[in-house]
């Protein structure tokens, strides 16, 4: 670390983008797609959508129009969609900007076919129940398709990180009845698990999101296929010595049980380092882990140092990377990766590679 900062967030963009293509190889049946929504799983979209497009993405996901706005200029050519659908009385900037809306309901499709309709994306809900049309909705929908150009019908997977579970099954088939009623129309089927669900989920484009920023998308079939792209570093503001019995932090949850050394980290909550982790997370110092002690604070996280000699003030302790992925760092807190690394806050000094 260098400079003044109390954390440094290292984000590797040449990782993300070798994530996509593995992905990519993975996923022979048609292209996949990059989903940037909260700005890029918390990583910066405004840096991470033109990797992608560099290493060849030309598909791309957010959930809100606004984050679509915010990046639709750095991605010229490329499809940009929308998957939360339409805003009532947003058409005309999804189509100033060249943006395509995700429609899930008959009133959204309504809106886009009344305000001059065009290309979309059509979703179907298979079972996950959230978004999407229902069968009573796709039933009906036929004649009020009339001046909209399909360019995807897709569905969302419910459950893929678990290739047992029964309803990956039933997508699929529910899935295939869909696409039998869309004859023509290519179609997005899986996400980050669902590409290593196999060839009955392949499609005409893959939407993966955690799976380009490191988080596994086989949790229970072994060692992550991906690979890391994050790394939090918490600069060591204070090292103090404690006797045996003293406590630290707020309420004094941890007690020393021989004189200590304890470390006084500028990372808490207010920056997404979550407050579960208090009196049960580590961190890293020279590969080896530094157990986390007393409760996490707005804007202080305490650790053990004591032994660690070489831990003094300005020494930098991993939070989050190679020896702590967003994974492990869910478990400890009871959450997953997808939270962790969307909580990460505005406060760290970013530094970009790649």
């Amino acid at each position: 670390m260098t400079g003044t900062e109390s954390a440094v967030l290292e984000i590797d963009l040449g990782t993300i983008a070798a994530n996509w293509r593995a992905l990519s190889a993975l996923h022979a049946h048609g292209p996949v797609a990059g989903v940037v929504k909260a700005d890029a799983y918390g990583l910066g979209a405004a840096r991470v959508a033109p990797a992608l497009l560099a290493a060849g993405c030309r598909h791309f996901f957010v959930a809100h129009v606004g984050e679509a706005l915010a990046i639709r200029s750095l991605l010229p050519g490329a499809m940009l969609a929308v998957l939360n659908g339409l805003v009532p009385g947003s058409e005309g900037l999804y189509r100033t900007h060249a943006i395509t809306p995700v429609l899930g309901t008959l009133d959204a499709i309504a809106a886009w076919r009344e305000s001059g309709g065009g290309e979309a994306i059509l979703h179907v809900d298979t079972g996950m129940n959230r978004l999407g049309l229902d069968a009573r909705d796709i039933a009906a929908l036929r004649e009020r398709l009339a001046g909209i150009t399909l360019r995807y019908v897709m569905t969302h997977l419910v459950s893929s990180e678990e290739p047992g579970d029964p309803i990956n099954a039933l997508q699929r088939d529910r899935f295939a009845a869909v696409r039998a009623a869309f004859p023509g129309v290519p179609a997005s089927f899986a996400n980050s698990s669902g590409i290593f669900l196999g060839a009955d989920f392949a499609s005409d484009l893959a939407r993966p999101g955690a799976a380009l920023y490191g988080i596994n998308p086989t949790p229970g079939g072994g060692p992550n296929p991906m690979r890391n792209v994050a790394t939090l570093r918490g600069r060591v503001l204070q090292v103090r010595e404690i006797a045996a019995g003293e406590g630290v932090g707020y309420n004094a949850t941890w007690h020393a049980a021989r004189p200590s050394r304890i470390a006084t980290v500028g990372v808490g909550y207010a920056d997404g380092f979550l407050r579960s982790l208090s009196n049960r997370g580590h961190g890293f110092f020279d590969g080896r882990p530094v157990p986390l002690v007393g409760r996490v604070s707005m804007d202080l996280t305490t650790f053990d140092v004591t032994d660690f000699p070489a831990i003094t003030p300005g020494a930098a302790i991993e939070l989050l990377g190679p020896n702590m992925p967003p994974d492990a760092l869910a478990a400890l807190a009871g959450t997953n990766g997808y939270e962790i690394l969307t909580s990460l806050g505005a406060r760290y000094a970013r530094v970009y590679q790649g």
